[in-house]
């Protein structure tokens, strides 16, 4: 019998269980996939203690992102068994098997192997959204990067350096600024050094950034407002450090703009954004121009462990849990 990790019970990590579950059938247009990796993300986390905007009913199975191969099809076009493909779902991909539809697979990148294609679309999904449906980030342009050691930091990042910007990483550690450099970031600023608003400052001659990314929120988000070049682009990805408020003042003062960043309600509001998006992604994943950075990969019974460094912040770039 497949396993799956099941939430019965919202809370912490550890109230979440691994169960042999039964297998669901196959609906007329579904695709079974036998996954091989999942990755972590925060969302997962919040889900399952009941603190995210989605809600699944009880019992559930966290997850958003797999990779895995194809091994039924019932009716579904594009995909036949034995296809090597990565999944996107709002939830179930904790698991040895999962039921998905065409529109939520695309083929694993010929450079990937399963963990990357597992921790590839949630972050670099969500960093093209924000650089280029939202912010339209052009070559030449500044790039403050916060929260650069985290997963989806340090796939804008990547993403920033191919649109052709000057990429301003910041972080908590040198451990992980090190990494941003080599993901292409041009300077890097350690959080707790310097203030970064002066070191942003510094770094552009006065100018200020042109586009910020921050999943962080809180101060980091106030104070961001106070090292944006004209006609700024404030990216809100997420509030790891807690909810910011925008000084509106600041934003009158430099004709700047807030933008909110939903890269998934996007998508589902509006299919045609994703065609473009996972273009490029597959595009430059088979150029070896992005990747992602796994710094833990454990297998699927240690869930509560792989959670858990995504809590405490120890994790550079992704976790990915391994399905044996």
């Amino acid at each position: 019998m497949p396993r799956a990790v099941v939430c019965r019970e919202l809370g912490p990590p550890e109230k979440l269980t691994l169960e042999d579950v039964a297998r669901a059938p196959l609906e007329p247009g579904q695709v079974r996939v036998a996954i091989h990796a999942a990755g972590l993300n925060f969302p997962d986390i919040l889900m399952a203690a009941g603190a995210y905007q989605l809600k699944p009913p009880l019992p559930f199975t966290p997850g958003m992102e797999a990779a895995g191969d194809v091994i039924e099809v019932a009716g579904a076009d594009g995909f036949h068994p034995g296809d090597k493909v990565i999944v996107k779902a709002r939830f179930g991909c904790y698991a040895d098997e999962i039921i998905a539809a065409p529109d939520q697979l695309m083929p694993l990148p010929l450079t990937f192997d399963y963990a990357q294609g597992a921790a590839f679309l949630a972050a670099h999904g969500t960093a093209w959204h924000a650089l280029h449906d939202r912010a339209r980030i052009a070559p030449g342009e500044v790039l403050l990067v916060h929260g650069a050691g985290g997963g989806v930091g340090l796939a804008a990042v990547e993403l920033g350096k191919v649109a052709g910007a000057t990429v301003i990483a910041c972080a908590s550690s040198e451990e992980k600024l090190e990494v941003a450099k080599q993901r292409g970031a041009d300077h890097g600023v350690l959080y707790g050094r310097e203030p970064f608003k002066d070191a942003v400052k510094r770094i552009t001659d006065g100018r200020g950034a042109d586009v910020v990314f921050d999943p962080v929120g809180g101060p980091i988000f106030e104070d961001s407002l106070r090292c944006i070049a004209w006609g700024a682009r404030l990216l809100v990805i997420g509030f790891t450090g807690g909810v910011g408020v925008a000084k509106t003042n600041l934003i009158l003062i430099k004709g700047a703009s807030v933008l909110g960043v939903r890269a998934g309600e996007a998508v589902r509001k509006n299919p045609a954004l994703n065609v473009a998006r996972m273009a490029d992604l597959t595009r430059l994943a088979n150029e070896r121009r992005i990747s992602p950075n796994i710094s833990h990969r454990l297998p699927l019974e240690d869930y509560a462990k792989a959670m858990r460094l995504l809590m405490d912040r120890r994790a550079i770039g992704r976790v990915v849990l391994e399905m044996h």
